[in-house]
Order: structure tokens, then C-alpha cells, then sequence
């Protein structure tokens, strides 16, 4: 039992104040897990896109005083009451998504969108009693998507963490909790390209490299990286891209443009940008009869998909995915043994690393467009 255990917390904290200003490292009182929670000390954390366009609030509803963060592993400081599965010193990756481990959907071996903890942007505080476990001299502060990383310690519901092999460096499976097993599910376990087969991946920022990756370990032979970007191509090589397509260097449509170098169309092709024109476009290159597209990007909520039925009946397929449809207690640690195994390289995914007392810097990288995931070391 942690010394800790029971007991209110006092730690630092990056919280953000207003919706898009710096956020200010304060000291946070985290109070105890309640029944079915765990309490967590967050030793490394990432950045992510999705933590950017929530503190940017574009178009959402403000939420603040708030502690972002999804991305992290850290270990089990104490649980709470009903929580069997985890002890104090347990290594562990919290996820923005959770597995209760008894819905339908956790039952199910086709689904990995938990009723109960599916990601939920517009709740700050616990399931248990509709509270938050932050405070500051009395003033609650909002919960992001059940995990609040950048914090020293935390409050997870049991189902939104994954206990993982002890011997993992928590500075780089870190990266696991979030988009880079997006990307690389999309690929492995949904899109599940042969060996020898031809993948299009739509998009070659992290998550779009972590699906190229997964191309890369099940054997692709001919990798096609799509951006508008074409200074990403260099860097898309490190992951197994083979050849490159800029859409605003043709005059055709980019699907058009891939069916011509592919003598009809991809096997597969994973899109990574939300876009709907990339999606219209990952659908309409791939071959007739076999071909696979698999959405990974989030659209505008007015976005409307068009494409002709033909292209249905004549035996393409479109998919689309969650998390890369993996269940996080479940199927996480299986992943990062695919670290440790080797099999799965992390370390090109870490472009930045930053102390916590510099968690901006994060920020700005990522809004400049500099690099792929930061690392930021709590404690420093």
C-alpha cells in the first residue's frame, strides 16, 4: 500500500486557464480514487493534436480551468475500491478511451467502443459522482477525456488504463496512448494489408506515418505516401514510404493519379487527414474487386461523403476506425511488446523532448509544425 494512499495529493500542474493562452504550471490538490478509479504518477507525457484543438476550442464549447493531456505512462500510486486488476507500482499507459471489460462492445470481438468509456470531450469530471478530483485552494479543475496528463498525478477510471510490461521505457510507449496506435491499428487491424500488397496512406503526419509503419511490418511492398506537404516526404521514408504523390502537383484527381501508377488501384489505403476530399480520394484509389479504405481522420460535422454506387458494387470496400480498434486494457500491452520486441520502432515517432517546467515549448512545436510527438519529463 502506497504511504500516499487515502490521502490528498499536492503536486504541480499545466493548467490551462483561458481557451488558447499559455498554460501555468500551479500546484494542484488531487484528491483519492474513489470506487473503481486509480490514482497515477504521470512520469513522461506527449503532446497531441487533439489536446491542441481543444485548448485552441475550435468550435466547441469552452471548458476551463482545465489539465489537458492523454498521451502518457507513469505507475499506479493507489487504488480505489472495486479495483482488482492494479496494484501500487504497477507500470501503466492511461488511455483517452476506456474497456469496462462487460458492454457489448467490450464483449464483442469485432468492436472496440466501450459504452461506458468511450471517449467523451465534454465531460470534465469523474463517472463515479460527477466530480472532479483537481482542485486549487477549493476551485475545481476540469477532467480532459478522462486522463489529465499534464499533471504529476492523476484520477483514471480502472477501464481507461493499460497495464503494461514493467521492463517498457515510459518514455517512449508514452506515444502508444494516443494517435501513433491509431494509425498503426488502422493499418494491422483493420485495413490488414498482405505481404507484397500496395498501401496509399492519406496524410503523413503522426498518425498517417504510424499507418505507413504498420504497412511496413505486415510486409507492403509498395508504400504511397499522399500530403500536400512534399517537405514530409523525406522524413516519411524513416517509415517505410516508398514513393510519394503531391494531389497539387497533377491536374487530375489524386485517386486517378494512383490508379495509373498502380495498373488499377491500391490493395489498401489508409486515410489520416479528416478531410473529405482525402477520403472521397483513399476510397476511389484503391482496386475494384479487393481494394480496402480504411478512415482513421475525424470529418467537420457537415461534411457529407459522395461517391458513385458503382464503385460499392464493383467490390471496394470502406471501413472505418476507432483507436485502430484496439481495446486498451486488452491489447495495448500486446503492442508495446511489439516494441520491446523490436518489431515496432518508437523512437522515430520522438522528435522533441521537453521538462515539464517547459510544457509551452510542446505547444509551440507542435503549432509550427515542427517535428512529430514531444516528450515532456514530469519532475523536471
Amino acid at each position: 500500500m502506497s504511504i500516499t494512499a487515502g490521502q490528498v495529493i499536492c503536486c504541480k500542474a499545466a493548467v490551462a486557464w483561458e481557451a488558447g493562452k499559455p498554460l501555468v504550471i500551479e500546484e494542484v490538490e488531487v484528491a483519492p480514487p474513489q470506487a473503481m478509479e486509480v490514482r497515477l504518477k504521470i512520469l513522461f507525457t506527449s503532446l497531441c493534436h487533439t489536446d491542441v484543438y481543444f485548448w485552441e476550442a475550435k468550435g466547441q464549447t469552452p471548458l476551463f480551468p482545465r489539465i489537458f493531456g492523454h498521451e502518457a505512462g507513469g505507475i499506479v500510486e493507489s487504488v480505489g475500491e472495486g479495483v482488482t486488476d492494479l496494484k501500487p507500482g504497477d507500470h501503466v499507459l492511461p488511455v483517452f478511451t476506456g474497456e469496462c471489460k462487460e458492454c457489448r462492445h467490450c464483449k464483442s470481438e469485432e468492436s472496440n467502443m466501450c459504452d461506458l468509456l468511450r471517449i467523451n470531450t465534454d465531460r470534465g469530471v469523474m463517472l463515479n459522482d460527477g466530480k472532479s478530483r483537481f482542485s486549487i485552494r477549493g476551485q475545481p479543475i476540469y477532467h480532459f477525456v478522462g486522463t489529465s496528463t499534464f499533471s504529476e498525478y492523476t484520477v483514471v477510471h480502472v477501464g481507461c488504463v493499460a497495464k503494461i510490461n514493467p521492463a517498457a521505457p515510459l518514455d517512449k510507449v508514452c506515444v502508444l496512448s494516443c494517435g501513433i496506435s491509431t494509425g498503426l491499428g488502422a493499418t494491422l487491424n483493420v485495413a490488414k494489408p498482405k505481404i507484397g500488397s500496395s498501401v496509399a496512406i492519406f496524410g503523413l503526419g503522426a498518425v498517417g506515418l504510424a499507418a505507413a509503419e504498420g504497412a511496413r511490418i505486415a510486409g507492403a511492398s509498395r508504400i504511397i505516401g499522399v500530403d500536400l506537404n512534399s517537405n514530409r516526404f523525406d522524413e516519411a521514408k524513416k517509415f517505410g514510404v516508398t514513393e510519394f504523390v503531391n494531389p497539387k502537383d497533377h491536374d487530375k484527381p489524386v485517386q486517378e493519379v494512383i490508379a495509373e501508377m498502380t495498373n488499377g488501384g491500391v490493395d489498401r489505403s489508409v486515410e489520416c487527414t479528416g478531410s473529405i476530399n482525402a477520403m472521397i480520394s483513399a476510397f476511389e484509389c484503391v482496386h475494384d474487386g479487393w481494394g480496402v479504405a480504411v478512415l482513421v481522420g475525424v470529418p467537420n460535422k457537415d461534411d457529407s461523403f459522395k461517391t458513385h454506387p458503382m464503385n460499392v458494387l464493383n467490390e471496394k470496400t470502406l471501413k472505418g476506425t476507432f483507436f485502430g480498434n484496439y481495446k486498451p486494457r486488452s491489447d495495448l500491452p500486446s503492442v508495446v511488446e511489439k516494441f520491446m520486441n523490436k518489431e515496432l520502432e518508437l523512437e522515430k515517432f520522438i522528435t522533441h523532448e521537453v521538462p515539464f517546467s517547459e510544457i509551452n515549448k510542446a505547444f509551440e512545436y507542435m503549432l509550427s509544425g515542427a517535428g512529430l510527438r514531444c516528450i515532456i519529463r514530469m519532475g523536471a
